[in-house]
C-alpha cells in the first residue's frame, strides 16, 4: 500500500502577527513614557528602543521615522475612544475607572501626556490641538444641555487631577486604595459636569 502524502500546510501567521502587534504596542508605550518625562527634541529612537527592548531599526520598520512615531504618540484618538466608551449616564464612573486601571495595570494614563505639552515646543502645540479635538470636543459633542464645552473641559480637568495625583505625585493613600472605592468617591464629581 502506497503512503498518501499530504501537501505541507502553510505556517500559521497568527503568532508572528501577535508578536508584531505586541512589539508596536511596546514601542508606543515606551515613546509615550518618554514623551511624558522629556522634551521631544531630547528623545532619540535609541532611547525609545532601549525602553521598549527592541532595536532602533525595528522602530523604523514599523513607524518609518521619529516624526511618524511621535505623530502616533501625540494622537489621542484611540485613548479617547476607550475613555468615552460608555453611555452618558455611566460615563463618569467609566472614565474614572479607565484612568485608574490604565495607570495601575498598564502604567500609562490615557490623558496625562497633555500635562507635558509645554516641554515640547512646536510639537506641544500639536499635542494640545489633538487633545482639544480628540478628547474635549469629542466629549462635548456627546453631552446634552447647555455649556457642553465648558462642562467637558471641567470633567477632563478633574480626571487630569486624578491622574496627576495617582501617577506623578504618587499619593500613597490613593495608590493603596481599591479602584472601586476611588470610583465610588470620585466618579460623582466627574459625572456632575457631564449631567446638565
Amino acid at each position: 500500500m502506497r503512503a498518501v502524502s499530504t501537501p505541507p500546510t502553510a505556517p500559521d501567521a497568527t503568532p508572528a502577527r501577535r508578536d508584531a502587534e505586541a512589539t508596536k504596542a511596546a514601542i508606543l508605550k515606551s515613546a509615550r513614557y518618554l514623551l511624558a518625562r522629556h522634551a521631544h527634541a531630547d528623545i532619540t529612537l535609541k532611547d525609545v528602543a532601549e525602553r521598549a527592548g527592541v532595536s532602533p531599526p525595528l522602530i523604523l520598520k514599523y513607524f518609518g521615522n521619529k516624526d511618524a512615531l511621535f505623530a502616533r504618540v501625540m494622537s489621542f484618538e484611540a485613548d479617547a475612544r476607550a475613555l468615552l466608551d460608555a453611555p452618558p449616564h455611566e460615563l463618569g464612573r467609566h472614565m474614572v475607572r479607565h484612568v485608574l486601571e490604565s495607570q495601575r495595570e498598564r502604567g500609562a494614563d490615557p490623558l496625562l501626556r497633555i500635562a507635558f505639552a509645554p516641554l515640547h515646543g512646536a510639537q506641544g502645540d500639536i499635542l494640545r490641538a489633538n487633545f482639544r479635538t480628540q478628547v474635549t470636543e469629542h466629549l462635548a459633542a456627546r453631552l446634552p444641555g447647555p455649556d457642553a464645552g465648558l462642562r467637558a473641559e471641567l470633567a477632563v480637568g478633574t480626571l487630569l487631577g486624578l491622574g496627576v495625583m495617582y501617577g506623578i505625585a504618587r499619593g500613597p493613600h490613593l495608590r493603596e486604595s481599591a479602584i472601586e472605592d476611588i470610583v465610588n468617591r470620585y466618579a460623582p464629581v466627574v459625572q456632575a459636569q457631564l449631567t446638565p
